[in-house]
């Protein structure tokens, strides 16, 4: 296939400190002023702090094929945003190259791009010419943009009084509609509504569905899974892995959730809860009631907590609550609360084989009551277990969702 975008050992080098320099702004003047009020000299403001160089980005090579829909993850400082505003071409990498095949629409923070002076109206003909486009072709564009963006009662408004959504709803409206061959976003849909970004991710979808290629930064991981094709993972401004979402997924929840294992024990003195109860520790079993942290989807998988019982007199409900990357998958426990004499009780719940999707899971645990609402303890994200597909039994892509049970269906010819 064609690529859309090549990136070639692409670095990018920043300066933290001050530079060093002879010209003075007004600004400036004054800050020495003030430097000299409180005992600083004029030369422990500009000589005695040092540039120090670091690195974004280090040698960064990706190809990105036409048509894709790829997502860029990574923890804040990891590059995305550099990576981005490099092939948006609003920043030039230090070393390395860049090579774009076809017309590039950017959408990355709030108001980039926008003219604060100029209306929603005019702004939309200025990104319209950025973009090599005529004034027939944004003309024609016009209407369709301005109804996405629902600010058609400001379009004549100078956008420097838009508030922070109006800007990004018009934003992605003039990035979306103006025929970019290449669409660059970064995590701006975070600002709008859940109704706006429903509508953005279904733009999105309508715009591969022509054959552009969008690149797609987001910190909400389910957005990224049901929306991306492929992603990247950076990691102090290189790449760490490229893959299918839910793997690149996997490998970043794993890596944030080091201190969760297949099991934990307390120390007597440290034990989470409170006079009427105590967590002692806890482990996820297999079917033979050993502890193990990988299992096949048609695997069934326990979890057991031990929790110490001090006061008699509460009904007492012990729940597991089982996550998947950033969602939460369910909340378990059993019926009904059950009142228990002091003493060291085992608590166990079995989730069926066949029925979590794959991927990596999270596990937080507590002792409730209900009558009266007590939390007796809540250790949150201390297991962590994977489960995976025998290779061969999967079906090749990623299915959404977290739970996929094995459920019974009938299909039979109607007369009709």
């Amino acid at each position: 296939m064609t690529a859309a975008i090549e990136v070639r050992g692409v670095g990018k080098e920043y300066f933290r400190g001050v530079h060093h320099t002879r010209t003075r702004l007004l600004s400036q003047t004054i800050s020495q002023w003030g430097s000299r009020l409180v005992g600083r000299s004029l030369d422990e403001d500009y000589s005695a702090v040092d540039v120090e160089p670091f690195w974004a980005l280090k040698d960064v090579s990706l190809t990105i094929e036409q048509g894709k829909v790829v997502g860029i993850i990574g923890r804040n400082g990891s590059g995305k945003s550099t990576l981005l505003k490099i092939m948006a071409q609003i920043t030039a990498p230090t070393t390395g190259e860049l090579k774009l095949n076809g017309r590039a629409g950017a959408l990355l923070e709030v108001g980039t791009g926008f003219h604060p002076e100029l209306s929603g109206r005019e702004n939309v003909f200025l990104n319209g010419a950025i973009l090599g486009m005529s004034r027939g072709e944004i003309a024609r564009k016009f209407d369709e943009i301005v109804d996405f963006s629902g600010v058609e009662a400001f379009i004549d408004t100078p956008v420097k009084r838009f508030s922070s959504g109006m800007h990004m709803r018009l934003a992605f409206a003039i990035a979306a509609h103006l025929d970019p061959e290449i669409l660059i976003i970064d995590e701006v849909l975070a600002v709008g509504d859940a109704e706006f970004q429903r509508k953005c991710l279904a733009k999105m979808k309508e715009v591969t569905s022509d054959g552009r290629t969008v690149v797609f930064v987001s910190h909400h991981m389910n957005t990224v899974i049901n929306f991306c094709s492929e992603c990247v993972l950076l990691e102090k401004g290189a790449i760490q892995a490229i893959d299918r979402p839910r793997a690149i997924a996997d490998i970043y929840f794993s890596s944030e959730n080091r201190r969760a294992r297949a099991s934990l024990d307390f120390a007597w003195d440290s034990r989470p809860g409170d006079d009427i109860a105590r967590l002692c520790g806890a482990r996820i079993l297999d079917a033979d009631l050993k502890e193990r942290e990988d299992f096949d989807r048609g695997e069934k998988i326990g979890l057991e907590m031990t929790f110490e019982v001090l006061k008699p007199g509460y009904g007492l409900l012990p729940n597991f609550h089982v996550f998947m990357q950033d969602q939460c998958a369910f909340v378990s426990s059993p019926q009904q609360e059950e009142e228990l004499v002091p003493g060291v009780y085992k608590s166990t719940m079995w989730i069926p084989a066949s029925f979590l999707n794959t991927g990596f899971y999270v596990i937080s645990i507590a002792l409730t009551s209900l009558n009266p609402m007590l939390i007796h303890f809540y250790t949150q994200e201390v297991l962590r277990f994977r489960v995976s597909e025998k290779q061969g039994l999967g079906v090749g892509f990623d299915i959404p969702g977290v739970v996929r049970p094995t459920i019974d269906w009938n299909v039979a010819l109607t007369d009709g």
